[in-house]
């Protein structure tokens, strides 16, 4: 039987990846596992210096986590009723990347992915997320297809 102690479930907010988390807790509460939510700040190229920059680069990536770490708060509070023990963690630099390395850190035993469903020049352009963690990961990934437009 596969035993699953922690759980994975990142998010960029979107109603997809909402989903695939309530599939993460669903499961968790079956397997009496941990819910870890992760969200990845995408990292910012730097700028060049020019006096008509207002907002710098690390003060723009200090609100981004803030506001990363406020919505992170605001889905635990959200699954508070659950009986899930949750953990949240917010990841800088590549998303996909970032899943990985926070999955091997925690030692998690499940991934729970939302895959966005963009095909073409969208996904050659942006790549794919979903893709990337479950080529790189080594632990199990399920993944959630985004619900139907």
């Amino acid at each position: 039987m596969l035993s699953i102690k922690k759980i994975l479930s990142p998010t960029d907010f979107s109603e997809a990846s909402r989903n695939a988390m309530r599939e993460a807790a669903d499961l968790a509460t079956r397997y009496q596992a941990d819910l870890l939510l992760v969200h990845v700040v995408r990292a910012l190229p730097a700028l060049p210096p020019n006096p008509n920059f207002v907002f710098e680069v690390p003060e723009y990536e200090r609100a981004l986590h803030a506001d990363a770490e406020r919505q992170l708060k605001a889905l635990t509070a959200d699954l508070s009723g659950t009986g899930v023990r949750l953990q949240s963690i917010v990841g800088h630099g590549d998303a996909g990347a970032e899943i990985v390395r926070v999955a091997e850190a925690e030692a998690v035993g499940l991934i729970v992915i939302a895959t966005h469903g963009t095909t073409g020049w969208q996904r050659v352009l942006l790549g794919s997320v979903a893709e990337k963690v479950v080529r790189l990961a080594h632990c199990p990934v399920l993944t959630i297809p985004a619900p139907a437009r």
